[in-house]
């Protein structure tokens, strides 16, 4: 749990915030508080979950620093944010990649080198360079069970973490103010996900990376959201067309693996890309300490994830294609094995909040 000295802050920058008032219009967070007279420790998590960190609050606050109040409700939001994010996870050792980037790095960077060294031991050079044509083509350099087994039992123990998680998240941030879920309370809190609503920081956009509103950031989120869930559905279309139809890969340019593939790398190249430069040239003074190492990592191998796909796509026909498609697997093998440990568990608390903003708002009216 994140230490009391954090909450004794955050309730402290929480009751200024409940007297001033002046930001309620920017995001979900502010009318959230104006339904609380204290804060507990559960709806300081909570809280800290719905903020979407675009920090307008803090350039329109009168009593952000060097003001004696400090008020810096994006710092302490993301510091309580990574906190309980290393609380829900397990096992330990690894829930520490939260607080201690190296953890993750070095989880990701071994996962993609024994990945990729397996298939290199595993499958002879005159294989791995020749040219494959035809369907199965993948298949004669890694065969379908390699590919689909641990890629399956990654995916399950991903998703085993974050439903342990989402519970045990539910379940901490459980107040008084908390009501039975309603279908509308659900509709309305996935409308809010995938459109984005709280990234307009108020309606101008996100004070990202400085001080001046800008709606890039949201586009940029929109493209890395969007091409992820288009990658996912070219998995999906492609084991249908295989599992039902038999229709084995390499399969046409025009076919809706290849489409939708293709619209997910560009989309996630674009925006991580994005999101990368602006954590660049972003003002350190709204972010926790730890959280832009974990953004760093979560981008730079979703992005390269992307780009190795895109690459095996362009080489397929290519004596190339071999060595592409075994650094494309151990960069996904990367990335799922890390989603429990970095910033892609954010999607999970983040949506949870977003429901139970929902049930409360509308059981104050």
């Amino acid at each position: 749990m994140p230490g009391l000295d954090l909450f004794k802050e955050a309730e402290r920058q929480l009751t200024v915030c409940n007297s001033c008032r002046y930001c309620e219009g920017y995001c979900p967070v502010f009318p959230a508080i104006e339904l609380r007279r204290s804060f507990s420790q559960g709806d300081v998590l909570y809280l800290s979950n719905l903020c979407h960190d675009c920090r307008a609050c803090l350039y329109a606050c009168m009593y952000s620093p060097p003001h004696e109040f400090s008020i810096n409700i994006p710092r302490l939001m993301s510091d309580v944010r990574i906190a309980s994010y290393e609380r829900w996870s397990w096992p330990p050792i690894l829930a520490s990649s939260f607080t201690n980037r190296r953890v993750n790095f070095l989880l990701a960077v071994f996962v993609t080198l024994l990945v990729a060294l397996l298939t290199l031991v595993g499958v002879d050079h005159q294989t791995l360079f020749a040219v494959h044509l035809g369907p199965g083509a993948f298949y004669q350099v890694v065969p379908y069970i390699a590919m689909v087994l641990p890629g399956s039992l990654l995916f399950i123990y991903g998703i085993a973490i974050w439903i342990r998680g989402g519970i045990r998240f539910w379940s901490e941030t459980t107040t008084p103010l908390s009501k039975p879920i309603s279908i509308e309370a659900i509709v309305a809190a996935v409308s809010d996900a995938i459109t984005l609503t709280y990234l307009k920081g108020g309606g101008p956009g996100c004070f990202y990376p400085s001080s001046d509103t800008s709606s890039v950031r949201r586009i940029y989120h929109a493209l890395t959201f969007w091409g992820f869930l288009s990658a996912f559905a070219s998995t999906s279309f492609a084991a249908v067309y295989q599992e039902f139809f038999h229709w084995l890969p390499p399969y046409s340019l025009l076919s809706a693996p290849v489409i939708l593939g293709t619209a997910g790398g560009i989309g996630m190249i674009v925006g991580t890309s994005g999101l990368i430069w602006f954590k660049i040239h972003g003002d350190p003074t709204p972010a926790a300490a730890g959280a832009t190492g974990i953004d760093y990592i979560f981008l730079v191998t979703l992005g390269l994830a992307a780009i190795s796909g895109m690459l095996t796509l362009a080489l397929r026909n290519s004596s190339a294609m071999g060595i592409t498609l075994t650094l494309h697997l151990a960069l996904v093998a990367a990335l799922f094995i890390c989603a429990p440990y970095g910033k892609f568990v954010h999607v999970v608390y983040r949506f949870l909040a977003l429901v139970r903003n929902r049930v409360e708002q509308a059981s104050s009216r």
